[in-house]
């Protein structure tokens, strides 16, 4: 939809000529032109400036992803890009101006042009009125407003979801504090299944992540069975392979699949390759449960991953056609992170928060089962601080459950990174607070593969017990059954279980 007034479309007229202003004719969706609309489009954006008054000065922004970067809280990513404000005054002032920008203005102004990025075109091709019909009429502030009041019921947020485009709900966690982020993702519930149910209210999943760096069976077998006596494993058994060839991926999914199936887990398994080699796989008849894939906001940082929107729809199709999933076909699996476009220099000179939550709207496209920001992984080039990491991880959290995404965090940071596990431990107490719907389980919180610190068996046990939080149901109820966890949800010790969870005899069988 074209908001243009008629003296826009006059001052466009002597412009251009009356000729090229009937080639466009805004009133006519069937003969304008894809190229000609927005050509309109942009000139209207160019001719709109965003200010305000303040203290005795007047702030400018030129236009509108250049507001939403001066509106974002401060990061090490944005300043390496110098899109950030200057300034604390001018973050505030853009902040204030934010506030103040009608919602639909996101559907007229996009920061990207339509033409040259597929990400801009999904994201408005598949926007939907009927949905952002109830909160149309509002501003950014006006937003969040209604967001933090009782009216936003999970309902009615579930209900708006598919109507919000990312740049709304990244516009609007801009000009949020930790605790409205906190409060609003609570109340959005998102609910996925395959093999089990995940993202009820009361649960938290993990992932359980047996990496090796030599792919070595024995060593990945160990990890798993750690994993599987701490109750984690619900959300998916995920390895990260050292080797990105079809053969050492398909082994470690005949292993993943040979374990699940002996020993009757409901969970599903996925081996973290390319895409294409995971497609390759399935096509040569080896049990791929999900298609995982690193995605971004933009369409150029999207081809730096050897990825298009076609390529997934491809993979989603295959492993739609595999029909392994038992109690739903939620089969695709996705993680982001803030700085992933920037590294690419794929950014257009959009922040890069602003550019992760473009990221959910291709993800949102798929109907996956499970998205994952791993928050501090690319490094303090891009997320300096612990303080820097916990925000954006609230704020990812946020818009993925806003746009109606099954979100959960991987609570992490690199060694060079300035912070600690404290910093970790304080983003976990506050994410489990806003009911993310899985985190990540490591043997002892340190990845020996890809060298980086985050969340252990033993940190998803505080969360659960702290909370009250269970895992999946279909889950709890096997690791009941195995005598791991008792009829209260509580891990059983040591020498209580049976075999084979007392002795070592599972990695023998393996």
């Amino acid at each position: 939809m074209i908001l243009a007034s008629i003296a826009d479309v006059a001052a466009y007229h002597r412009e251009f000529g009356l000729h090229h202003l009937r080639q466009i004719n805004v009133k006519s969706k069937k003969e304008r032109s894809v190229k000609q609309t927005h050509t309109f489009i942009n000139w209207i954006n160019q001719r709109m400036s965003y200010s305000i008054s303040a203290g005795g000065v007047t702030w400018q922004f030129p236009d509108l992803k250049t507001l939403m970067a001066k509106a974002t809280p401060l990061r090490s990513g944005d300043q390496l890009a110098g899109v950030c404000a200057e300034t604390a005054q001018e973050r505030v002032a853009a902040q204030m101006t934010l506030a103040e920008l009608p919602l639909k203005a996101f559907l007229n102004d996009v920061i990207i042009p339509y033409e040259d990025d597929e990400v801009t075109r999904l994201i408005i091709d598949t926007h939907c009125f009927s949905s952002f019909k109830p909160v149309s009429t509002y501003t950014v502030g006006d937003f969040r407003n209604w967001l933090l009041s009782e009216q936003a019921t999970t309902h009615s947020l579930m209900s708006i979801s598919k109507g919000i485009t990312p740049e709304m709900a990244a516009a609007v966690s801009k000009i949020m504090r930790v605790q409205d982020l906190i409060l609003v993702a609570q109340k959005c519930q998102v609910v996925t299944a395959f093999r089990n149910t995940i993202g009820l209210p009361g649960t938290m999943s993990t992932r359980l992540q047996p990496n090796h760096p030599t792919d070595d069976p024995t060593g990945i077998a160990a990890s798993i069975l750690d994993g599987l006596l701490y109750g984690s494993g619900d959300a998916v058994i995920g390895i990260n392979p050292a080797s990105d060839n079809t053969e050492a991926v398909s082994n470690l999914l005949f292993m993943l699949n040979d374990i699940i199936e002996h020993y009757e887990i409901p969970t599903q398994s996925c081996v973290l390759a390319h895409i294409t080699t995971q497609l390759e796989a399935a096509n040569k008849g080896v049990p791929v449960d999900l298609i995982f894939q690193s995605i971004a906001g933009t369409q150029a940082a999207n081809k730096s991953f050897g990825i298009d929107l076609g390529l997934l729809y491809e993979c989603k199709d295959a492993a739609l056609s595999l029909n392994r999933g038992t109690c739903g076909n939620n089969v695709m699996y996705f993680e982001t992170g803030q700085g992933s476009a920037l590294s690419a220099n794929a950014h257009h000179g959009v922040d890069q928060q602003t550019c992760e939550a473009r990221a959910y709207g291709v993800a949102r496209e798929f109907d996956p089962l499970l998205v994952n920001t791993v928050v501090g992984f690319i490094g303090p080039e891009y997320l300096y601080n612990g303080k820097q990491i916990s925000r954006a991880g609230l704020e990812d959290h946020f818009c993925g459950k806003l746009l109606g995404l099954p979100m959960g965090c991987d609570i992490c940071y690199t060694n060079h990174a300035d912070a600690d596990q404290d910093d970790m431990d304080s983003l976990l107490t506050q994410l489990a607070t806003a009911g993310v719907n899985f985190i990540m389980g490591i043997p002892g919180s340190d990845d020996i593969m890809l060298n980086y610190q985050t969340t252990s068996f033993h940190d998803a046990l505080y969360a659960r017990q702290a909370f009250g939080l269970r895992p999946s149901p279909e889950f709890e109820k096997w690791l009941q059954k195995m005598d791991i966890f008792n009829e209260q949800g509580r891990i059983k010790v040591a020498s209580e279980l049976p075999p084979p969870f007392s002795d070592i005899t599972l990695l023998k069988d393996l």
